[in-house]
């Protein structure tokens, strides 16, 4: 199996598994907190969404991100700063994030998954070499770093969807 294929498939297993933890959530069980200093679904999907996007496009295509280009800030009622993606955030910040529609979210997290999967099927084992200028530092980082990265951050945003789905409406999240 090719190393582009292994990212592939820990990226979609990862989103299928997510999806299934949307499945029947309303609104108000997106926006659930289980308390103050934690994140809710719908925050949780919209930062994992804000870092595919911001690697995906800003980062290793040197493209412009869907959140600007295609006016989601605007659906979100956030300002088009590309480096918004809900790190750093404190307490009192969750707090004033205004959790957008169900429709708004989901459609902002498929037109991510569907510009990530365009660019993973253009790429190749040979394109992993290859550097890009990134965060921290604007220092040259292996492209496979930034993916690697891509990779965990999913899968560790994805496991707290499923684990909040499980607390607020019980199995249903798993693969």
């Amino acid at each position: 199996m090719a190393a582009t294929d292994v990212i592939k498939t820990a990226l979609e297993r990862n989103w299928g598994m997510v999806d299934r933890a949307l499945e029947g959530l309303d609104d108000a069980t997106l926006a659930q907190q289980p308390n103050a200093n934690s994140n809710s679904v719908a925050w949780l999907l919209w930062h994992m969404t804000r870092v595919v996007d911001t690697f995906v496009n800003s980062r290793l295509q040197s493209k412009p991100q869907l959140w600007v280009q295609d006016g989601w800030h605007q659906k979100f009622g956030l300002n088009d700063d590309p480096g918004q993606t809900g790190q750093g955030m404190s307490s009192e910040d969750l707090a004033a994030w205004t959790t957008p529609s169900r429709d708004v979210l989901l459609g902002y997290y498929e037109a991510v998954k569907t510009s990530a999967r365009d660019y993973l099927t253009s790429l190749k084992d040979a394109d992993l070499s290859g550097s890009v200028v990134a965060p921290p530092g604007n220092e040259s980082r292996p492209v496979s770093d930034l993916l690697g990265i891509l990779v965990y951050d999913n899968v560790v945003h994805g496991g707290q969807i499923a684990y909040l789905r499980g607390y607020y409406r019980g199995m249903g999240w798993f693969v």
